[in-house]
């Protein structure tokens, strides 16, 4: 049966609205939906799961099992377990839902999440709290759930992203397998990420579908490719206001750690780690999903309650001997998903750049007019000027990563941490950031520790490589 949006239109949030569409989606057809962030990629793709409010047309023809893997749905569950902490106020302390039952909350198909869990490797993760688990875990938690309620139409909203390479490979060749049975729109940002079995490509613009195009149709499709691979150029780094930090000692290493361990009962994470960066190393971080990678930063940044019983130097000062949080992190500049799932307050866009000056998740203090100037210069090499009053929390997943990297950059820090920071982002603007990073290894006293799981994305200032796992 054919699935039909017929002049379909629907408002998300108060600033986007997916422009009157018409799309027809045949039943041996699966497509991949292209286009920027905060394009409507992700918002095209709920319509089919019932999201956003309907303002005109129709929608005909959806199967009664559709299932959706999404940023959007993996901050919903994340959310739910954090209002399970104020239980607090019932004198309970929460240990947070057990993975098991997170994927065992919705009707499936007992044999095949069984076979899903193996393939996965997700045994040793069953009653783990949900919480718990790294960013690739809880999206293939999420890919879990999904594929064990054996959908009509499945829907993956960037199903890659957050994988390590092995477990993307996999998720490759098992839609490869389901494109058998399965109907599959998937939202990509990547070109280099779509599968084979892509027979259909949709491209979003501005909240409007303006191109449809099959893929035996090889010279729209490399119009299309052409449109997707705009190049960056003349790009230039605002300048720092002078810092009131303290001037570090130029003979300390910024970060030294010495046979760190790091256990969570008989699961240990890291052991008899080492670790040294010198001031003007620019190091990339790689490893499988759940090897330490977000651990060893969030020693360094001093989120991690085990930091100050191991023997770690962060900017010449030794963990667990007086210094606070604050004398660390006004050296750091730092990007993460878990900082993205964590920014929620309801502040302007360009707001969200100049918190970066102040370390802080919001702004509670009246800025200058100087840190403003910075914030639009930041804004016009991002291509967001026209937007800096916007709501942050209104903005593409996307959108609101190209923002943080931004915050973390503003005060051009003695170490810039970037965990993952292409997630989420279309292939321009992934280039943008790319470049970005690049000039600042090469022009600025900043240290950069990149996080990457794809080997495309390298850096050319990178020399300095670890690898955990």
């Amino acid at each position: 049966m054919t699935i039909s949006l017929n002049a379909y239109s629907a408002q998300f949030g108060e600033h986007f609205i997916l422009q009157p569409t018409d799309w027809q989606i045949e039943l041996n057809q699966h497509w991949v939906i292209l286009g920027a962030n905060g394009s409507g990629k992700s918002a095209l793709a709920a319509t089919l799961v019932g999201a956003g409010e309907c303002l005109s047309g129709t929608i005909t023809g959806l199967p009664h099992e559709v299932a959706i893997v999404s940023f959007e749905a993996q901050a919903e569950l994340i959310e739910q377990e954090r209002r399970k902490d104020d239980a607090d106020i019932l004198d309970i302390i929460s240990e947070g839902t057990p993975v098991f039952e997170i994927l065992t909350a919705e009707p499936h198909n007992t044999e095949l999440l069984q076979q899903l869990i193996q393939a996965f490797q997700f045994e040793p993760l069953l009653q783990r709290s949900f919480r718990k688990l790294s960013t690739g875990e809880t999206r293939k938690t999420l890919l879990i759930k999904a594929l064990s309620k054996k959908p009509q139409l499945l829907i993956l909203d960037e199903p890659f992203d957050g994988l390590d390479i092995d477990s993307m490979g996999f998720l490759q060749q098992l839609l490869q397998h389901y494109s058998q049975t399965t109907q599959l729109i998937l939202v990509l940002n990547r070109l280099d990420e779509v599968p084979d079995f892509v027979n259909h490509f949709a491209y979003m613009d501005h909240g409007a579908l303006v191109h449809q195009v099959p893929r035996s149709d090889q010279v729209a499709l490399d119009n299309l490719y052409q449109l997707l691979h705009l190049k960056t150029s003349n790009l230039t780094i605002p300048p720092a206001i002078k810092s009131t930090a303290p001037a570090l000692d130029p003979a300390q290493p910024l970060v030294k750690m010495r046979h760190v361990r790091i256990a969570y009962e008989e699961k240990v994470v890291l052991d008899n780690e080492e670790w040294t960066i010198e001031k003007g190393q620019h190091w990339q971080l790689t490893g499988p999903n759940g090897s330490g990678k977000t651990c060893l930063l969030n020693l360094i940044t001093g989120d991690h309650p085990q930091c100050y019983v191991n023997d770690i130097f962060v900017f010449g000062m030794q963990r667990g001997t007086g210094e606070s949080i604050w004398q660390i992190k006004q050296y750091i500049g730092y990007v993460s998903s878990a900082l993205q799932w964590e920014y929620r307050v309801s502040i302007s866009v360009r707001n969200v750049i100049i918190s970066g000056f102040y370390d802080s998740i919001g702004l509670y203090q009246k800025y200058t007019e100087t840190e403003k100037a910075l914030a639009n210069q930041w804004l016009d090499v991002l291509g967001m000027r026209q937007r800096a009053d916007q709501p942050f929390n209104q903005l593409s997943f996307g959108d609101q990563r190209l923002l943080l990297i931004a915050r973390a950059m503003v005060k051009h820090p003695a170490l810039l941490i970037l965990d993952e920071p292409c997630l989420g982002l279309d292939d321009m603007n992934r280039r943008l950031v790319l470049a970005l990073i690049e000039k600042i290894c090469a022009g600025t006293e900043t240290t950069v520790l990149y996080v990457n799981h794809h080997p495309h994305d390298r850096i050319a200032g990178i020399t300095h490589y670890k690898a955990l796992g």
